[in-house]
Parts: structure tokens; C-alpha cells; sequence
């Protein structure tokens, strides 16, 4: 089993398939590598190196009391992308692995990273403050948490459809569930450090091609909280909105997705870092899955 061992020693589990440029896939809150499995089928099965790591605390990987902040996520990948001597990577995450890679970004430097691509992210930043009015309340984070403290399944029931869309068939969202591989504690530890993360100034710094992808109907992460947000930040970043679309837009529109993904591969190039408006495009649904 491919094992790397962490700054701290903690062990973590990662896998690939296919050959070629490397694609690390960074993954959302309580999610193993395998929410990935659709995209290492589409992009290892072309001619790509497709990578991803389980978080410490999830799947294969060791489930230490420590280390579920920000920086050690980025050590963290860090560490898998020197052992393998990784460069040229195209970084995509989905949700929280947002903020793993923006910090990667600012504590490792952008040397290795062709380019980034962000789906349905978290970033800059969740909680409403002062200075970001915008903000979701902290009152809705303490009572996910109390629920999840008293019953987990319930709320992971309760969660699933709106990740999806109605269309999409129940054992596309039952097989949704499996990929939830981290015990209570972590999903409650990743998400107390996710809602007081703040990574505006970071964002401003990232000088590699970003794409950023998300839909209007995202239940997780409001579009004006997460994509908007963060192509502001970007310069020279692109955003694409998918009308319909939920948080799992990975799924629900995969096609496009797939599609958008292979285009900013084949033909980005670095934004002049003066440049502080990104390129934004609303386009159609994809198809959705079944």
C-alpha cells in the first residue's frame, strides 16, 4: 500500500493511476481519494498522471489527535509532492481542499504547480465578521455541529440530495455517501478550522493559472461566498458558472466539467499579475448524471 510518512510521522495513504503530467486531486471535508474516482478514470485514462492523497484523519491514511489545521494540510501535501518529485502539477480540489492548496501555495511557493483548478470552493473565507459581512452566521455552524455530535448519519442523510440534483439516480447518491471516510471527531476538527480559516491576503499572492468552477444552486457553499469571492482574489483568474449546478457539480455535471477541465489544461497561460478582474463565463448545464 503507497504510504508516505508526514513531518510528524503520521502515516498517509495516496494513489494513482495513469501516466504522464501529474494531476493531484486535493479532496473536500470527511471525503477519501475516492470521491476522485470518476476523474481518474476520465483524465488518467488520457494520458495523465492522476494522484490524490487521504487526508490524515481520512480513509487509509493514520488518524492522529493533531494536526488538523491548515498549515499541516499543506506540510502535508507538500511532503507527497517532494517524495514523488512531482512539478508541472495541475492542483484541483474540491470544497475545503480549496484552502489545503491556497495554503500550499503561500507556504511552498508555486514552483512545481502549473496550474490550479478550484471546484465549488470554500475559500476565502466562510465566517461572518466584521470585515466580511458577507459571511455565513457562526450560529449555523454551532448547530451543524451540535447535530453532528448527536447523530452524523442523520444529517450525511439529510445532506445528500441537495449535493446532488433530482435527476440523479439513488445509487449514485448512496455510492455519494461511502465516500465520507473520516470518524466524528476529525469532520468536527476540519470543520472548525475550515469556518475560522481566512485566506484573502494569501489569494492575492497566487500568481499560477486558477480556474475556478461552481454552480448557482450550491446548498454548501453560496456562489457569492465561495467562486465569486475567490475569482475576486485571483488575479488573472477565470470563473465558470454552471446554472443549476450543486455542490457536487463533480458528478452532476461531469461531462462539462471534464470538458472545461481538459480546455484550461491544454491552453492556459499566466495571467499578468496586475491584472485584479477575472474572466467570467455562465455556461449551460452539463449532463446530468443518472
Amino acid at each position: 500500500m503507497p504510504i508516505i510518512a508526514a513531518n510528524d510521522g503520521t502515516q498517509l495513504y495516496w494513489r494513482q493511476w495513469g501516466s504522464g503530467a501529474p494531476m493531484l486531486f486535493v479532496s473536500a471535508l470527511g471525503c477519501g481519494s475516492a470521491m476522485w474516482d470518476y476523474q481518474f478514470a476520465e483524465f488518467g485514462d488520457n494520458g495523465v498522471r492522476c494522484i490524490a492523497l487521504d487526508r490524515r484523519g481520512h480513509g487509509r491514511s493514520d488518524q492522529p489527535a493533531r494536526g488538523y489545521d491548515f498549515d499541516t494540510f499543506a506540510d502535508d501535501l507538500a511532503k507527497l509532492i517532494e517524495s514523488l518529485d512531482l512539478k508541472d502539477i495541475t492542483l484541483v480540489s474540491h470544497s475545503m481542499g480549496s484552502g489545503d492548496v491556497v495554503r500550499y501555495l503561500s507556504r511552498h511557493g508555486g514552483k512545481r504547480v502549473a496550474r490550479v483548478i478550484l471546484i465549488a470552493p470554500t475559500t476565502p473565507m466562510l465566517l461572518q465578521t466584521d470585515d466580511n459581512p458577507g459571511g455565513i452566521p457562526r450560529e449555523r455552524f454551532e448547530a451543524l455541529w451540535a447535530l453532528w455530535r448527536r447523530d452524523y448519519p442523520s444529517w450525511v442523510a439529510s445532506a445528500l440530495p441537495p449535493f446532488f440534483v433530482p435527476e440523479t439516480s439513488p445509487a449514485m447518491m448512496r455510492w455519494g455517501a461511502t465516500i465520507l471516510q473520516a470518524p466524528v471527531p476529525v469532520a468536527l476538527a476540519c470543520s472548525r478550522v475550515l469556518v475560522e480559516a481566512d485566506f484573502r491576503a494569501e489569494m492575492r499572492q497566487i500568481d499560477v493559472p486558477t480556474m475556478i468552477v461552481q454552480g448557482d444552486r450550491d446548498c454548501s457553499v453560496p456562489l457569492e461566498v465561495g467562486g465569486l469571492r475567490s475569482a475576486e482574489l485571483i488575479a488573472g483568474s477565470t470563473l465558470k458558472i454552471y446554472p443549476g449546478a450543486p455542490h457536487g457539480l463533480l458528478y452532476t455535471h461531469m461531462e462539462a466539467l471534464h470538458a472545461d477541465m481538459w480546455a484550461f489544461m491544454r491552453g492556459t497561460h499566466r495571467p499578468d499579475p496586475s491584472t485584479r478582474r477575472a474572466s467570467e463565463s455562465r455556461i449551460p448545464a452539463g449532463p446530468i448524471a443518472r
